[in-house]
C-alpha cells in the first residue's frame, strides 16, 4: 500500500508552525525597545538604590539574565510599571497609615508594611531607569 501523506507534515506540526510569529521575535516593540549594548555607569544617586532595585526584581521573579540592572537597560514598560506601582503604594500606604492612627488595628498596620516595601522597591526599579534614561 502506499501512503499518500509520507512527505505532508504532521497535523499538530502544521498547527504549531502556523501559529507562530516568528517575525516579532526579534522585533522589540515600543514597551521593550531599549539602546544597544549595556547602559552606562550609573551615577551615585542611582547607583545607591540599584541594590534594592535588584532585590526587589529578584523577589519580583522578574529578575534580568545577566543578574543585575547595572549591566541591563530597564525596558520602557518596567520603567513606567514601577512608576505607576510606586505612586499606587503610596496611595494606599497613606490610606493605611490613616486607618492605623484611627485604631484601626493589625490590619493597616500589615497593609502598610507591605505597601512601603512595594512603594520602596518599584521606585528604586524607577529611579535606576531614570538614571540609565538620563544618561543614555
Amino acid at each position: 500500500m502506499i501512503d499518500v501523506n509520507a512527505d505532508a507534515p504532521d497535523a499538530l506540526e502544521t498547527l504549531v508552525a502556523g501559529s507562530r510569529c516568528d517575525s516579532l521575535t526579534g522585533m522589540p516593540n515600543r514597551w521593550t525597545r531599549v539602546p544597544d549594548g549595556p547602559p552606562a555607569a550609573p551615577p551615585r544617586w542611582g547607583a545607591a538604590v540599584l541594590p534594592l532595585a535588584d532585590l526587589f526584581m529578584w523577589t519580583m521573579l522578574s529578575r534580568p539574565r545577566s543578574g543585575s540592572l547595572r549591566v541591563t537597560w530597564v525596558t520602557p514598560a518596567t520603567f513606567l510599571l514601577s512608576a505607576l506601582a510606586a505612586a499606587a503604594a503610596a496611595i494606599v500606604l497613606a490610606v493605611c497609615a490613616v486607618a492605623f492612627a484611627g485604631g484601626g488595628g493589625w490590619a493597616p498596620l500589615a497593609g502598610m508594611v507591605v505597601c512601603a516595601a512595594l512603594a520602596a522597591g518599584s521606585s528604586a526599579v524607577a529611579l535606576v531607569g531614570l538614571a540609565q534614561r538620563r544618561q543614555s
